[in-house]
């Protein structure tokens, strides 16, 4: 597990507080000092709690408790709690809440997939994609982690993945299938990774070498076909299955005893369910 920087996090703050904040300043506080109690509103994986204690901190509260992450809570549950200067309260309040909405969220969807994988194939995988909120890639991956998943691709300098798009590149397949061979040969630390949609090209691809078969969108009937082609012939290659892949539908692929499950749908499945008290102390 790791935790964002404080760069990271002054920088959070800076986007939401680049000066002071106007409505409190408006009012006449005299000294006043406050709490609140992030709690949650239904059952979560607590994430980047770390992250939002490190926030009040620096916006000179006192952080009292926290959840960490990776936690497994019950609806009515504190996630935070921290008191000081009803102002300095009011700078950290949302942008605590929200950075817990959105990773809880995460976490928590994350959690089910990997949960509905495990009961038909617990060999399967739960892998998270590169399309992570633009600017919070690390925000994202923790949150993700938090639930059980394991990022898929970090960045584009750390895994070798042909698309449909670096195809174009060539005359037809044979010509491609032939330069996979030579590509082969100068990444030996590394597996070689391509994406296919159909039966006769996935047999070509194992036989030239391929270590792992990406199926996009594939339908159920080609998917079976390549798996049985596969482990009577090639054993040793990984099958991971993608496209339109969420909580509704990964029991089903999981069922095929693929090794692992591709998805973005973790980023886009909205916000958990948290909400908070304040009270003068």
């Amino acid at each position: 597990m790791f935790n964002l920087s404080i760069s990271e996090l002054e920088k959070y703050i800076q986007d939401d507080l680049p000066y002071f904040d106007l409505t409190t300043s408006l009012q006449n506080i005299n000294n006043k000092k406050a709490q609140i109690e992030v709690y949650t509103r239904e059952d979560i994986i607590v994430s980047c709690s770390e992250e939002a204690a490190k926030i009040a901190e620096l916006l000179n509260c006192k952080v009292e408790f926290f959840e960490k992450s990776k936690t497994k809570i019950q609806k009515g549950n504190t996630i935070l709690r921290f008191s000081g200067d009803y102002e300095d309260i009011h700078k950290a309040w949302r942008l605590t809440q929200i950075l817990l909405e959105y990773s809880c969220k995460i976490s928590t969807y994350s959690y089910q997939m990997k949960e509905k994988i495990e009961k038909t194939n617990p060999t399967c995988e739960l892998l998270t994609t590169r399309k992570t909120f633009p600017f919070s890639k690390r925000f994202c991956i923790k949150a993700a982690i938090c639930g059980g998943a394991m990022p898929h691709r970090l960045n584009l300098s750390e895994s070798v993945l042909f698309f449909e798009g670096h195809r174009i590149l060539y005359k037809n397949n044979e010509e491609f299938y032939e330069d996979l061979k030579r590509i082969k040969t100068k990444i030996p630390e590394k597996k070689l990774n391509v994406e296919s949609d159909n039966l006769q090209d996935c047999i070509n691809l194992m036989k030239i070498g391929v270590d792992v078969l990406q199926l996009d969108k594939i339908d159920f009937e080609e998917l079976e076909k390549i798996i049985n082609y596969k482990n009577e012939n090639f054993p040793n290659v990984k099958i991971l299955v993608a496209g339109g892949i969420n909580l509704s539908n990964i029991e089903k692929y999981a069922s095929f005893k693929i090794d692992g499950v591709v998805t973005s749908s973790v980023y886009n499945c909205g916000m958990a369910n948290i909400s908070s008290k304040l009270k003068i102390i």
